[in-house]
């Protein structure tokens, strides 16, 4: 896809959204923030949005996209509702929370969305300016992070600039984003399943469920965004759980230790998961030629830490 268009800076004020609700119901593709990252969203009833979608990414069409919806009563348009959905979306919607629910029927959404399931992934974002844009629209957004497909998920305007610019119509710019890392993504069409570590943990998933959660295998087949294997990549190798930097690398930290970044020099992983993909950018702007990455603990947001930095370090095509 070449980049022609003048993509437009937009202020989070009611201007601004006014100005990105207008360019969604035209079709025309608007990143905005949440308090994950930046999505890229396009009207998820218009074939031709939703395929732009793909084309300005650059991203593989069995890929399904997240729905984002202002609450449960638009969700509830799209997707079969159950008491599970319902408890799951009173605790934490708006929030960083994504279920994955049959389609119903009716639900009038683009195939493209689903990459042709009969699920449909369904989230209510946590961020003012995201839920301002939604109630205006009235519309469900199709919108996976703002970035080239497989590179490092936009949490600041500037990161959206960076890699679409040219390709979409507009960015509205709503400052850094909170989280820092994806929405974690629960199956909800047979047996509860966390499909995705990500925003939420999922220590707080299981205790509102009552009981323990099976993970998708690995080499499960793709039923939800964020399960290719190679994703979130800078430019550079990333090489895991390192104590100290191999000749030509830079060290990414975490705690008291000595690095040339640090995630939280004081171990908090909030901290860490907000800071993961502005400094992975940051490293890629400086021409960092391999990452070293230290120990993340495997607890609470530390999961979905070491699930982007695992999918970041992976192998990827040629």
């Amino acid at each position: 896809m070449a980049d022609t268009l003048q993509t437009e800076t937009l202020a989070p004020d009611a201007a601004g959204i006014e100005r990105a609700a207008a360019l969604l119901a035209q079709g025309a593709l608007v990143s905005f923030p949440t308090e994950t990252v930046y999505g890229l969203g396009g009207d998820a009833t218009q074939g031709r949005a939703v395929a732009g979608i793909f084309a300005a990414k650059d991203r593989p069409a069995f890929n399904p996209l997240i729905v984002h919806v202002a609450d449960a009563g638009m969700a509830r348009r799209f997707g079969e509702w159950s008491d599970t959905a319902d408890r799951l979306a009173a605790a934490f919607w708006p929030g960083p929370l994504t279920l994955v629910l049959p389609l119903r029927a009716g639900h009038r959404l683009s195939p493209l969305v689903s990459a042709g399931q009969d699920s449909v992934a369904l989230r209510a974002p946590d961020h003012p300016v995201a839920q301002a844009l939604l109630r205006a629209l009235d519309r469900p957004v199709a919108a996976p992070s703002a970035n080239r497909s497989g590179r490092i998920s936009p949490t600041r305007a500037a990161h959206v600039a960076a890699g679409l610019g040219g390709r979409i119509d507009a960015i509205l710019d709503g400052g850094p984003c909170p989280v820092g890392v994806e929405s974690t993504i629960l199956g909800l069409t047979g047996a509860p399943t966390l499909l995705r570590p990500g925003g939420l943990p999922a220590e707080a998933l299981e205790a509102a469920l009552g009981h323990a959660l099976p993970r998708a295998a690995a080499n499960a087949a793709i039923t939800a965004p964020g399960q290719l294997a190679s994703h979130y990549a800078p430019r550079a190798g990333v090489r895991l759980n390192a104590d100290a930097a191999e000749p030509g690398e830079t060290l990414l930290g975490f705690g008291r230790m000595e690095a040339d970044r640090n995630l939280s020099p004081t171990g908090d992983l909030t901290e860490a998961a907000a800071n993961l993909f502005a400094m992975l950018h940051r490293l890629d702007a400086e021409g960092a030629r391999g990452i070293a990455v230290a120990p993340i603990p495997e607890t609470g947001l530390g999961r979905a830490i070491n699930d982007r930095l695992r999918r970041a370090a992976a192998p990827r095509d040629p």
